[in-house]
């Protein structure tokens, strides 16, 4: 009998010893460090404006449920500039000396190139948000091992934005308006040399004539003889390629000359909300490549939308909307892991399949977002009176009826 009562004196005692210890854990996971977002972006920009704002509020939306295995989450933020040197060093400050677990950001793709290897040899996960170099992720497939950490959500990158200009050219250009002769000016950056050779020959292949096809200077003030050129090149659309030129200064040179050929493309400065008011309403009738507007792309884009208007007082541009999906999506595969091990999350996040605000984001072998039918994909808006954003094309989505410029109307 004393035997037996030792015994269960013993099995309670190791009861209590383990819910102690349970709640020890317990307690520890609720007062453990934060979970780190490390932000490396252009922070002077609206895109890196916009990438803080929207980080700002899923972290709310995630601690605010309780946050990440008992821990809150918390955003750092570097200045990497439009420079690769500040953006190594960005880098280097939010992995050694802040120690983050995740970092999500990014705008410019030579930064972000020259950035890998350091975010590699940190061994820390890297979700691209505004990068669109198809060379990022390439470096995942040539050596998976020194570079799975790299991960693109938004935007898609650039050879797949070729195809959806492609898509336009020959859909709405050609097949609706039947203007077959289009020239190209791009800016001299990489994701522009990227993008432009798969666009010439997509759209050659879809039976449009490329009549010129030309670079120029990202410094350039005066666009009057690249317009000049156009012009005698006898296209009937001219294709605009730029990110870090001044499109103000473009887009207002074209407004004044009266210039009498439209122009469309992917103008990242054209996104940001402001622009038609920046430019004096001279963007009229350009139509922008977007991946988000407010139009029921999924049921998260008008909520999302609605929710950073009313929080920034301007809509948000492309790296917003990226920025707020890939945290949900790194706290999806943490909660999935179980643990903020980069080893473990990694193989979360290749498993990932996520609603987000532009799109069903899924990434391929080489940690790039999937593009097509059921994807994240590019939309063209135009500019139209009193800077209403009018969805153009793809067909099926369109909000309204293309306008030409007035002066040619």
């Amino acid at each position: 009998m004393l035997g037996f009562i030792r015994y269960l004196l013993a099995c309670l005692a190791g009861f209590l010893a383990t819910g102690m210890a349970l709640h020890s854990s317990a307690s520890l996971a609720q007062s453990g460090k934060p979970i780190r977002i490390g932000v490396p972006t252009s922070i002077q920009l609206q895109v890196g404006r916009d990438t803080q704002t929207a980080i700002s509020m899923a972290i709310e939306e995630i601690n605010a449920k309780g946050g990440l295995l008992g821990r809150k989450l918390e955003m750092v933020v570097a200045d990497e500039t439009e420079n690769p040197e500040q953006g190594i060093a960005a880098i280097k400050k939010l992995t050694a000396d802040e120690k983050v677990d995740v970092l999500i950001g990014g705008y410019t793709s030579g930064v972000t190139l020259a950035q890998l290897p350091h975010i590699a040899r940190a061994k820390t996960i890297y979700i691209g948000v505004g990068a669109a170099s198809p060379a990022i992720t390439q470096r995942v497939k040539a050596d998976y091992e020194h570079y799975k950490y790299i991960f693109r959500a938004f935007p898609i990158n650039a050879a797949y934005q070729a195809k959806g200009l492609v898509d336009f050219i020959s859909g709405k250009l050609k097949g609706e308006m039947k203007l077959d002769k289009i020239a190209i000016i791009g800016e001299n950056a990489k994701w522009v040399q990227d993008l432009v050779p798969i666009l010439k020959k997509g759209a050659t292949e879809a039976g449009a004539q490329v009549v010129l096809s030309e670079f120029f200077d990202t410094a350039t003030s005066d666009f009057s003889p690249l317009l000049a050129k156009v012009k005698d090149s006898g296209a009937q659309y001219l294709i605009v390629i730029l990110s870090h030129a001044s499109s103000d200064v473009f887009v207002k040179q074209w407004y004044d000359a009266r210039f009498p050929i439209p122009i469309g493309g992917i103008d990242v400065k054209s996104q940001d909300a402001d622009f038609f008011t920046r430019v004096s309403g001279k963007a009229i009738s350009e139509t922008v490549g977007n991946f988000a507007v407010r139009a029921p792309l999924t049921p998260k884009t008008i909520p999302f939308w609605d929710a950073f208007v009313k929080r920034a007082g301007t809509a948000p541009v492309y790296t917003g909307v990226g920025a707020y999906d890939a945290t949900h999506i790194y706290a999806e595969a943490v909660a999935r892991a179980k643990t903020t091990d980069p080893d473990a999350v990694i193989k979360e996040l290749e498993k990932t399949d996520y609603t987000g605000v532009a799109g069903r984001v899924v990434f391929d072998e080489m940690h790039d977002v999937k593009n097509g039918p059921g994807y994240v994909n590019l939309l063209f808006a135009q500019w139209q009176k009193d800077g209403e954003r009018v969805i153009v094309w793809p067909k099926e989505i369109a909000t309204g009826k293309m306008i030409a410029p007035p002066w040619m109307q």
